[in-house]
């Protein structure tokens, strides 16, 4: 799980990951011999029993540097990955984080230009960054079920993966993202909710070296449980 991929010197929350340390972790992947990919892609290929050796990459918040700077290191080790955008916030700004700097947020010509590069894959992130598990049921429905109607509609062809803002979800919000059509969805750490709409995820930040990141790797596979019902769907 990323988000932003830039300067790290004013980062409060930890989000941003320099292009050079993201290099480092892409070849380190790489070396273990393992790929990065889209959660798309990574699913299907579990469904085909083919993927042992792929690992889901996530950039949540579609900021407008996962198209300047991680999608060119992402061609470079022949990568893969998922960007959550939000469209109701095209060109718009993270004014959810109050102590962060301001980000650009990618636009409609941005989300186009990654969706057109193989293995890159479109999800949504909601509309507006809300937490919707307190918000109420309009609202809920509008930030999945449109933001994917938006979506699809920009990309032209039907988005298939949602990532719960703030990794914040419950039954309520689960079921939602379910009947509004969705494949997937992306959490952080889902539990006691489990399955193929609360897909957990490993932070990974600029502090992340070579060792750190096999650590996580190992603690990852140890800690959570096996994902029930997400490979075949």
């Amino acid at each position: 799980m990323y988000h932003s991929v830039g300067d790290c010197s004013d980062d409060p929350y930890r989000i941003t990951v320099s292009p050079g340390r993201l290099s480092r972790q892409l070849g380190w992947l790489r070396r273990q011999g393992l790929r990065g990919v889209s959660v798309a892609d990574l699913l299907a290929a579990h469904a085909r029993g083919q993927g042992r050796n792929l690992v889901g990459l996530t950039f949540d918040d579609g900021y407008a540097d996962f198209v300047d700077r991680a999608l060119p290191l992402l061609r470079d080790h022949g990568c893969g990955a998922t960007v959550f955008v939000l469209p109701g916030l095209l060109d718009g700004q993270n004014d959810w984080d109050p102590l962060g700097p301001r980000k650009r947020l990618l636009g409609k010509r941005d989300i186009l230009k990654a969706a057109a590069v193989e293995g890159i894959e479109i999800g949504s992130h909601g509309l507006t960054h809300v937490d919707l598990t307190r918000a109420d049921d309009e609202t809920l429905r509008a930030e999945v079920a449109e933001s994917r109607a938006l979506l699809s509609d920009l990309v032209g062809a039907p988005v298939q993966g949602f990532c719960y803002p703030y990794g914040a979800l419950d039954q309520r919000v689960l079921d939602t993202v379910r009947d509004a059509g969705y494949s997937y969805a992306c959490a952080i750490d889902p539990a006691p909710l489990n399955g193929p709409y609360a897909l957990p995820r490993v932070h990974i930040g600029e502090q992340d070296t070579s060792a750190r990141l096999f650590l996580k790797y190992r603690l990852h596979r140890i800690r959570r449980r096996p994902v029930e019902g997400a490979w075949g769907r």
